[in-house]
């Protein structure tokens, strides 16, 4: 377990969501740094393409997407599982619903004007318009709540969160499953990047009382890594083999060809590669990098787009 490597940055959401499943794990990981805005070479070297945060690196097979990186997880340690088999038929719906309706309603709350001056506090001038540009770019047109709206909505999404709290000490009841950290990671926003504009949580106590059982399961053990060993611990590693995985063909697109993968909604950048595996949760693309050598770069198919390229 001493090649687990997330590539995250402190502020993100989604990163805090994949720090904290690696601490419910109770698993020991590199951590390293990567911009919160592009150009990133050293991300695109592991990917070639995908550049949304986290990426989850272990060996030479990169896990694009915290749906995924939960399914990894599990892969690697089953227990405590993310997604536990009492409740896996509405762990992973509500984690879906929670990663983007709710996240969304969650951002374009915080990041209104107040919020963003809290975050930006510290920062030069720039890097507020190259934040608000590179975010731009990424959805590349996607509709978004304005502040009024998403306002509403997230008070009404904190009050379902309370009312499913009702029953237990975690969304599905006695134990976390892979929904209460999708549905955390938002809040946490709000809550620690934001606090400006946190008192929205004040009106639902018993979400505050499971946000703090949620933060005090901590990150694991972390140690400092930079990007050069990472993309050297991927040179020297070996992708995990991928023979015998069922495969599931939706598209007519056979294992060996050249593909593109891509977000359908937000972070459109494509990764190219050989698709060497396509299962009934995943794409898989072998790709070869100057600096990283073989990896496998792996997608869930939920959310993800699979094209064929011309010969």
């Amino acid at each position: 377990m001493n090649n687990i490597v997330l590539h995250h940055y402190p502020a993100s959401p989604f990163a805090e969501k994949a720090r904290l499943m690696l601490g419910y794990k109770g698993l020991a990981w590199k951590s390293v740094f990567i911009p919160m805005v592009m150009p990133k070479p050293d991300v695109m070297a592991l990917t070639g393409g995908y550049r949304k945060t986290p990426i989850l690196q272990v060996g030479a097979d990169i896990y694009c997407d915290t749906a995924l990186i939960a399914q990894a997880l599990d892969e690697l340690v089953s227990a405590p599982a993310l997604m536990p088999a009492a409740v896996e038929g509405l762990a992973g719906p509500l984690a879906q619903w929670a990663d983007a309706t709710l996240f969304w309603a969650s951002m374009s709350y915080s990041t209104q004007a107040a919020g963003m001056a809290q975050m930006f506090a510290k920062a030069p001038p720039q890097a507020v318009q190259s934040f608000a540009e590179d975010r731009k770019a990424m959805g590349a047109g996607m509709p978004r709540p304005r502040p009024a709206d998403a306002t509403g909505a997230y008070k009404a999404y904190l009050q379902r969160l309370a009312q499913m709290l009702q029953a237990g000490p975690y969304l599905l009841g006695a134990r976390p499953s892979v929904a209460d950290f999708a549905a955390y990671h938002p809040l946490w926003f709000t809550r620690s990047q934001t606090p400006v504009l946190a008192g929205i949580l004040e009106a639902v106590p018993t979400v505050l009382a499971w946000m703090d059982r949620m933060a005090a399961m901590g990150h694991g053990t972390v140690e400092r890594y930079t990007s050069a060993q990472a993309i050297e611990l991927a040179r020297s590693s070996t992708p995990k083999p991928v023979d015998g995985e069922v495969f599931q063909d939706d598209h007519g697109i056979a294992l060996g060809s050249r593909v593109t993968v891509a977000a359908e909604s937000f972070g459109l950048e494509p990764t190219e590669g050989t698709l060497v595996a396509a299962t009934t949760s995943r794409y898989t693309l072998a790709r070869e990098d100057e600096r990283a050598g073989r990896v496998h770069v792996h997608f869930p198919r939920i959310g993800y787009a699979l094209r064929a390229l011309k010969p």
